[in-house]
């Protein structure tokens, strides 16, 4: 008896626990497994990949998950491209094509997506994938490369598109869309792929209207000198530099308020010191009547008048600079005065100013030397110092052994502009005149320069 006793408390002890410990188990949140981190993968198309003597007028792609498909028109690639733009679609798993345009015979097109299908979950991206299918009994397999380069700048610009052309005509990229397009990668590379044998005219556009077209001079745009032919895989790229014939000018608006009846006056004086690399320049908040340039008085602090200095007023009427072969450690004395100079309004200064500064030490500027290989001097390189988009110093290259002892300090991306005219600037190309522009090569560096110090790099193009 004592025995079954003990075993009905050993079953009820065991029956509390797996309920107990069951009831834990529903409550638990689900732990869940790793990320999705796959893109949808493709089940099926209808008619299947690469399908000859195509005569149908839609086509069915199958993923294995619920799919989107984002800015279609932008991601998506149609070549040989069609006059009517095809009807695209995606319910669930499935996207859809269905052609408004005859196709032509004998012909092998692409469908390329881009990054355009992505899963729902995750937002993962199936990139570049690419149906293919041809009109006729094979399929084109010939392939041109090549790279987009902005010509100005030698860096790539992934919004800049290569054109392909059967007609060989050079004014057909004025008046016809192109039969191909191809969009580069990051680094401005691009590929056309599955081309018949035959020749073509190749441009770069960055079209600013969408009528892919070359219409206006502003747009930044690119061509070879002569038609291209397609090959096999391991032919020679095509380079591409892209320029803006005519930039777009920014539409300048004037300060001059009806009720701006104050005359106020700035240097490029830092902390009271002049550099000896730049002329001083006294900016005016509104543009300034024509005056006498020696009302404005530069003298050494004696105020004894400094010669050899000289003065010249920018287009806008707003900055005049005053150029001098400044040494270092030198005071200086500007006088302006208050009679004589006023704006386009009649405002003058409220009272002449007397600005007492003094140039740079040879210790505020780095010593630099670049030692270059494989740079042909006959192409008359010019060496620029960029921060950001601006150019900060640029300087001719003579030999291979470049020095300057007084470099101002900072961190600097480095080009070198191939300078063929040799005016010190870089210049665009005209297609109309067949001048391709000049090239610029964008140095993959970064160089620091230390104040008082001797900085040096070994340059290897």
């Amino acid at each position: 008896m004592r025995n079954l006793i003990l075993f009905a408390l050993a079953f009820s002890l065991y029956f509390v626990a797996s309920v107990l410990f069951s009831g834990c188990a529903q409550i638990g949140a689900p732990t869940g497994g790793p990320k999705d981190t796959l893109p949808p993968v493709l089940v099926r198309t209808n008619p299947p990949q690469q399908s000859l003597n195509f005569d149908g007028k839609s086509i069915t792609i199958t993923m294995n998950e619920y799919i989107e498909l984002q800015n279609i028109s932008e991601n998506v690639l149609i070549s040989p491209l069609q006059k009517k733009q095809p009807y695209i679609n995606y319910n669930l798993k499935t996207i859809t094509v269905k052609f408004k345009d005859t196709l032509q015979p004998n012909t092998t097109y692409t469908i390329n997506f881009g990054n355009a299908i992505k899963d729902v979950r995750e937002g993962n991206v199936l990139k570049n994938y690419t149906y293919r299918f041809s009109t006729g009994n094979y399929i084109d397999s010939l392939k041109l490369t090549g790279k987009i380069l902005l010509a100005e700048s030698g860096k790539a610009d992934s919004s800049i598109l290569a054109y392909l052309y059967k007609n060989t005509n050079d004014s057909a990229v004025k008046h016809l869309r192109p039969d191909y397009i191809a969009r580069p990668d990051g680094t401005g590379k691009f590929e056309f792929t599955n081309l018949p044998n035959t020749a073509f005219r190749i441009y770069a556009l960055k079209d600013g209207d969408g009528g892919k077209t070359y219409n206006s001079k502003s747009e930044a745009f690119a061509f070879t000198g002569q038609p291209v032919m397609p090959g096999i895989s391991g032919a020679p790229e095509i380079s591409l530099y892209a320029y803006e014939e005519e930039k777009a000018e920014k539409q300048k608006q004037s300060s001059q308020g009806g009720k701006n009846n104050k005359l106020t006056v700035t240097t490029n004086l830092k902390a009271n010191k002049q550099d000896l690399l730049e002329p001083l320049t006294i900016s005016f908040n509104n543009p300034m009547k024509p005056f006498d340039p020696a009302m404005i008085g530069l003298t050494d602090t004696s105020f004894k008048n400094i010669s050899g200095y000289d003065i010249q007023q920018d287009s806008t009427l707003t900055q005049i600079s005053i150029n001098y072969p400044w040494q270092p450690e030198t005071n200086f004395i500007l006088i302006l005065p208050n009679e004589g100079i006023e704006d386009t309004l009649g405002n003058k200064l409220a009272k002449a100013d007397t600005i007492r500064f003094q140039t740079k030490n040879e210790s505020d500027y780095g010593r630099l030397t670049l030692r270059f290989s494989n740079l042909d001097l006959t192409q008359h390189p010019v060496i620029q110092f960029m921060e950001g988009d601006q150019i900060k110093a640029s300087f001719p290259i003579l030999q291979k052994e470049w020095k300057n002892n007084r470099f101002p300090p900072g961190i600097f991306d480095v080009r070198i502009l191939f300078d063929e005219n040799q005016n010190g600037k870089w210049d665009p190309g005209n297609f109309d005149a067949g001048l391709q522009p000049e090239k610029v090569l964008s140095l993959d560096m970064k160089l620091s320069i230390r104040a008082d110090w001797d900085n040096e790099r070994e340059i290897k193009l």
